[in-house]
């Protein structure tokens, strides 16, 4: 080893120092850049040399020092269990929206719900019976009824506009995947590019673990790191994105209201395929749990039981009310002994809450009387305003399935809140990992500078050494 040869070494400092520094000014500079991982510059020791010579005077030191790379102070542990986390919780978030807009669609308990409509049919049907000689009680309760019927109606149609905005939203997140998971096989194969010359690809890796993030959240995926640095990604057990290469996700079945109400099912499948997707989590996942079809056991998508409730609703009004007022007479009907007939239509074309309609539009043709009491009576009137106490009556069928709603909907909402809770928990332990401490990295930069001096002053004493040989040796005698 010459003497120039610590030149070399002072050099290696200076270059490993300022490299440091580097990166300590890249953290700070992206202190507030979301999604940055913080990096560390690697420094190694070069060896000294071991190769033999007969007049080698090498002290065994080592030939300084080098960058071997620049780390990412990630955990991918830390990571999976977030992506987990957003997963889950998208999924119940998701769940629990949509209960919410449910909720506010049916707006009850309030003044204009359909418990209050049905509340004002049932004092109109008594009122008309206390007046049966009267047209004008007899006109507020075709009016009372009209709302009823109205009313009923814009739940059904609330709940089918709710459905077509999920299947509208569901159609847009999976165009949103898809261009994800081709920007993330893009990232891919960038990022092998850069590795594979010896680069440094770590800006481009916080893009694509954002990337990964966002597909969790949607479509419930996860993360394997392959050996040549790129990541696969899988949904449902299969790849969506394999090194640069992406397999895309399409919808499939019911495409209206009414398919979803007949017992058609909305699918995400591979599009290579027709192959289910099997989605376990992420906002996606949620929305077909919306748009699930209804079923016997009261357990499917929660807008198609909400109209299956509505129908059958409007049915049982239908079938009660008719029960009563088919037999009932009006004044003119109780002099020739022709009953009322029904109060009610049902267009069986159509659903239910739909086909629901007051068959009545002449007031004189609402029968109150029974048969045999009298044409003045108004018995049948108060039968049927007792069906607002009745236990089998359609306002405890009502009151039921808000009941049931209301619980189904804190109960999605309190889950979510557990899920994002934990979603949250697992966030700031990535943030704790990765966000850049400016105050650590002040400390970095103080001590990247102080090796640079060190170094620097090591190259002026080799260098005022060289000049004692150069300039101040041989001139004895002259």
């Amino acid at each position: 080893m010459s003497t120039f040869s610590g030149l070399g070494t002072a050099l290696s400092s200076l270059i490993a120092q300022r490299q440091g520094l580097e990166v300590s000014g890249q953290n700070v500079a992206n202190a507030n850049t979301v999604g940055y991982t913080r990096q560390r510059a690697t420094l190694s020791s070069l060896p000294a040399s071991s190769v033999p010579s007969m007049f080698a005077t090498s002290s065994g030191v080592g030939q300084g020092v080098f960058t071997s790379g620049f780390e990412r102070m990630g955990d991918i542990f830390i990571d999976a269990r977030l992506r987990t986390e957003t997963s889950g919780a998208a999924y119940l978030q998701q769940i629990a929206t949509s209960y919410t807009q449910l909720e506010d669609a049916v707006g009850e308990p309030g003044d204009t719900g359909l418990a209050a409509q049905l509340s004002n049919m049932w004092t109109a049907w008594s009122e008309a019976s206390k007046s049966t000689e009267g047209t004008a009680s007899r006109s507020v309760l075709l009016e009372r009824s009209t709302a009823v019927v109205q009313q009923i109606a814009t739940l059904y149609n609330g709940a089918q506009t709710q459905w077509n905005q999920t299947l509208t939203t569901t159609n847009s997140l999976v165009t949103q995947v898809n261009t994800t998971a081709a920007n993330l096989a893009d990232l891919n194969t960038r990022i092998l590019a850069i590795t594979n010359a010896g680069g440094s690809a770590n800006e481009l890796m916080d893009a694509r673990d954002q990337l990964i993030t966002q597909l969790s959240g949607l479509v419930g995926a996860s993360a394997r790191i392959q050996e040549n640095g790129t990541v696969d990604v899988m949904v449902g057990g299969n790849a969506l994105v394999n090194g640069s290469k992406v397999n895309t996700l399409e919808v499939t079945g019911a495409k209206t209201f009414d398919q979803a109400m007949a017992g058609g099912t909305v699918n995400i499948v591979w599009s290579k395929n027709g192959a289910g997707a099997g989605l376990d989590g992420g906002r996606v996942a949620g929305l077909l749990t919306v748009l699930a079809p209804p079923n016997a056991e009261g357990s499917g998508g929660m807008l198609t039981e909400a109209a299956a409730g509505y129908n059958a609703l409007a049915t049982q009004i239908h079938d009660q009310v008719n029960a009563l007022h088919g037999d009932a007479y009006t004044e003119a009907g109780y002099a020739t002994g022709t009953p009322a007939g029904d109060f009610f239509a049902l267009d069986t074309s159509k659903p239910a809450a739909l086909g629901l309609s007051v068959a009545i539009t002449d007031p004189k043709d609402i029968g109150l009387a029974a048969a045999g009491a009298g044409a003045l009576d108004g018995s049948v009137g108060d039968r049927l305003a007792a069906l607002a106490t009745d236990p089998t009556g359609p306002d405890a069928s009502w009151s039921a399935s808000v009941v049931q709603l209301g619980v189904r909907a804190a109960s999605a909402g309190s889950r979510a809140s557990v899920a994002e809770a934990a979603r949250a928990t697992s966030e700031a332990q990535q943030l704790a990992q990765t966000s850049v401490d400016t105050d650590e990295e002040s400390i970095n930069m103080l001590a990247y500078q102080r090796a640079y001096e060190g170094a620097a002053r090591v190259l002026t004493a080799i260098d005022e050494m060289l000049d004692t040989l150069i300039n101040r040796t041989g001139v004895v005698g002259r």
